[in-house]
Parts: C-alpha cells; structure tokens; sequence
C-alpha cells in the first residue's frame, strides 16, 4: 500500500530539526525503495516547516509502526500528522508497476 504522509513541524522546532535531521535521514536510507519520494516543506521565506513522503508499506500497521520509531516523531518535532492511502501511477514521468 502506498502513503501520502504530510506532517507540519510544531512551532519554533526549525532548531530541533535541525538537530534531529541526521537520524531522520538515517531512516529514511534505511528504508530504501519503500520511501517513493520524500522532501521538505517550505514555508513562504523558504524555511523548512514539515515534510512530505510518499512511501510504500505492506500495510496500515506497517505504516504506524514506522511512524513510532521516527526520530521526527520520537523527539516531538513533528506536532500534525496527515496520512492518506495514493495509488501511485507515476514515478518520473514513468509507469510505476
């Protein structure tokens, strides 16, 4: 099942993601293909205020349990969390399986 997750930093935490970014980033690598696409969100100055993934997981289960051990929710920087199934077609321009 592929994911659409959106989840917005809390207020004033740039300074904690920062901090935390290089564990989330080890995580996110060692996810390897199931992670489709990931950024960050920016606000109007450019300023990171959340993230964006579209991620590839057996199941909704699946999904939570990556959630609980990443360090962006571990250390309370992400505040809000979306999630919503995508059916992902395109990947580059090109027919995803």
């Amino acid at each position: 099942m592929q994911f659409v997750i959106k989840a917005y930093d809390g207020e004033g935490m740039l300074e904690k993601r920062m901090e935390v970014r290089p564990r989330h980033l080890e995580g996110m690598k060692a996810l390897g293909k199931q992670i489709i696409c990931a950024g960050g969100l920016l606000d109007e100055e450019g300023r990171m205020k959340g993230s964006a993934l579209v991620v590839d997981f057996p199941d909704r289960a699946a999904l939570e349990q990556y959630l609980a051990n990443e360090p962006y929710v571990m250390e309370k920087v992400w505040q809000k969390i979306e999630v919503e199934t995508i059916n992902v077609v395109l990947v580059n321009g090109e027919k995803r399986n």
